[in-house]
């Protein structure tokens, strides 16, 4: 594995660090069996997962507004309970993150909660390796990547933790991750062994892909 060059790594959570999609795709089913609203397979559903979970029910999946909120709300009835542990680390992250975590400081950025994402990296004992867990609130008012991104390099900020836009990155396996970057002046590079696809990633402006774990660190 080579040596990062950046001084600061954001790291997105589902579909780059943990393969989540089990729990998501059997808690999107919940939300709507006990809406009375017929299921996609799961090849359409894995399309949708990445992004916060206002735009799969509603621009994904075609909920109207007024059935987004209460989707949310059936879809974490089960999460919080079960779902959330239908996950995996991916093979490989361990030991990249002991590779970035021995060069840069490393934090997480997700539009999972907060609550949510700090629950699974302990869980996976992986929470001590990033100096803040950044994700969304559970009231719905930060849930878009850039304002997610915005609020870890607040509280970064806030513990002494700083770095210019040039030696920061932004890592994450879909556009939204790479279109959040780009509202801070933050590369963002793409990795391919989640969700999303080369050309979402590219199109998006991502400045480079990673095929595996082990090809990110000299791609930094």
């Amino acid at each position: 594995l080579g040596v990062p060059r950046r001084d600061l790594v954001l790291l997105d959570l589902d579909g780059t660090l943990t393969d989540s999609a089990p729990g998501i795709i059997a808690c999107i089913r919940y939300a709507l069996d006990g809406l009375g609203l017929p299921s996609p397979d799961d090849a359409v559903l894995r399309t949708f997962l990445g992004p916060p979970l206002a735009v799969t029910f509603g621009q994904g999946l075609g909920l109207p507004p007024d059935l987004v909120d209460a989707a949310i709300a059936k879809y974490r009835e089960r999460y919080h309970d079960v779902g959330l542990f239908e996950n995996a680390v991916y093979p490989g992250v361990e030991h990249l993150l002991g590779v970035l975590g021995g060069q840069a400081t490393l934090a997480v950025a997700t539009s999972k909660p907060t609550y949510s994402a700090t629950l699974i990296l302990e869980h996976f004992d992986l929470a001590g390796r990033f100096a803040f867990i950044g994700g969304a609130d559970l009231a719905g008012e930060r849930h878009d990547k850039a304002a997610v991104i915005a609020h870890t390099l607040e509280e970064l900020a806030c513990r002494g933790i700083t770095a210019p836009v040039e030696r920061t990155v932004m890592v994450g396996d879909r556009e939204h991750d790479v279109l959040g970057a780009a509202r801070h002046g933050i590369d963002a590079v793409g990795v391919l062994w989640g969700y999303g696809s080369a050309d979402e990633l590219t199109a998006a402006g991502a400045v480079a892909l990673a095929d595996t774990p082990a090809d990110l660190p000299p791609l930094l």
